[in-house]
């Protein structure tokens, strides 16, 4: 079923999420206002996106594992949750001025603490409200008697592997708190100070570990010493149409067709084996080492390249993650992505690239022709063309890269309570694998 014009249907990044009132000047904005949208008929953008498409990564024969590991998107997908949320269905054309951000534009684990623990009780531990309240056995997030999980963005509960990811987090600030305590810090500052000290820690690793794998040290260290090109830092920050609705999904396109969640469970696809939305049992809790790279541990999985398929999985998703019918274009993820663009009338990626000085991708490179296509490339498509053209879908290429380096190295550096902001010389102080080398698994994985 192909959807028309004036068809409407939400996109709540795969999960549901409360309608509350945005933080203030939380709005969205385009990095490039003065290039035209990229108009493209409804019915030829939607067949790219459906199944046996060019984006049904199964219509082309599969895709190659990627040399980042399996985890990594799914950490991405946390940032996202993180820093923003749009609530406006996805149309034939939105208003961008009306579209509101449910997220501060911070890397702050807001849907981990959510309010802290006068705002949020439900997400604190009611014996020792300091410490976040974790699911029966220690092993799940907290949920009500319906098994609804009790979050700080509900988001978080649509698959294991954000779920899982959110308990790891819990897991460190509790940590955290009882080191402060052993230290002997007043019980008036452990909380603010254990949420300082794991949010720290998680913009070390966004800053360090993972912008590096994605875009590629050399822009990270350019950024770092403030080489921007697109977003102008004496501005309030903001997250552009451009990211949230294109270069930042690429994450999609390295969703494997299936994974080993732990040593006795798998393989098995993310939809619908590991759809959230209730308990998890013990047996189907993740083993991070399997999807991160630890030292003196073999080799976890890998990602999928990024070039510009979806597993099937995510082609045709289940109607309990999108609200659509099973064959309804908007149970295609690649659909609901290109739409979206198209929604907030953003330029195609070889306009993008010519505003950047960038040398488009050729015909070839995008490599469409065959199916038919007329038009230039939807940015979120291009983006993904790019790595898998010039990166060999193992990072991001110029257009993409920088993009997403910009805006999450602007934002850590805007916000007056990160640490580069207040303590650029700042270490993690938490024990790590390696010896100066901090990273993802030393924040998800208990050390023995």
């Amino acid at each position: 079923m192909s959807a028309t014009a004036t068809t409407t249907t939400a996109d709540q990044c795969l999960a549901p999420g409360r309608v509350e009132d945005s933080a203030p000047g939380a709005r969205y904005r385009r990095l490039f206002d003065g290039l035209p949208p990229l108009e493209v008929d409804d019915e030829a953008l939607h067949a790219l996106g459906r199944a046996e498409g060019p984006c049904d990564d199964t219509a082309v024969g599969g895709s190659a594992d990627a040399n980042m590991a399996a985890g990594w998107p799914f950490f991405g997908q946390f940032v996202a949750h993180d820093i923003t949320a749009d609530r406006s269905p996805i149309g034939h054309r939105t208003d961008p001025g009306q579209i509101r951000n449910f997220r501060t534009p911070r890397a702050n684990l807001e849907g981990v603490y959510g309010s802290g623990p006068v705002g949020s009780p439900y997400l604190y531990d009611k014996d020792d409200p300091v410490k976040l309240l974790l699911g029966e056995g220690g092993h799940d997030v907290p949920r009500n008697h319906q098994g609804i999980a009790l979050l700080g963005d509900q988001r978080n509960d649509v698959h294991l592997f954000v779920s899982q990811m959110q308990v790891a987090f819990i897991r460190t600030h509790n940590r955290i708190v009882d080191r402060l305590r052993a230290d002997g810090v007043g019980e008036s500052d452990v909380f603010e100070e254990a949420r300082r000290t794991a949010t720290w820690h998680y913009q070390w690793v966004i800053l360090r570990e993972f912008l590096p794998l994605l875009v590629g040290q050399d822009l990270v260290d350019e950024l770092l010493e403030g080489g921007w090109s697109l977003l102008r830092p004496e501005e309030a920050p903001y997250i552009p149409f451009e990211f949230a609705d294109a270069a930042y999904r690429y994450g999609h396109s390295q969703i494997r067709d299936t994974y080993r969640v732990n040593r006795d469970f798998g393989p098995v696809p993310v939809f619908p084996d590991l759809m959230g939305f209730g308990a998890v049992p013990l047996g189907r809790t993740i083993d991070w080492t399997l999807q991160f790279d630890l030292p003196a541990n073999e080799s976890a999985q890998r990602s999928k390249r990024i070039d510009g398929t979806l597993t099937r999985c995510l082609i045709v998703m289940p109607r309990q993650v999108t609200g659509e019918e099973e064959g309804s274009d908007y149970s295609s993820l690649a659909t609901r992505d290109l739409q979206r663009g198209q929604a907030v009338g953003l330029a195609s990626g070889e306009a993008v690239a010519r505003e950047m000085g960038v040398e488009p991708l050729s015909a070839d490179q995008i490599g469409l022709a065959d199916s038919g296509w007329e038009y230039e490339t939807p940015l979120w498509l291009y983006v993904l063309k790019e790595a898998e053209a010039l990166e060999d879908g193992n990072r991001l290429g110029p257009v993409g890269g920088r993009i997403v380096g910009e805006v999450l190295v602007g934002i850590i550096d805007a916000d007056p309570e990160s640490f580069r902001s207040v303590d650029p010389s700042w270490k993690p102080t938490l024990p790590s694998r390696e010896a100066g080398a901090f990273g993802i698994a030393d924040l998800l994985v208990t050390a023995p």
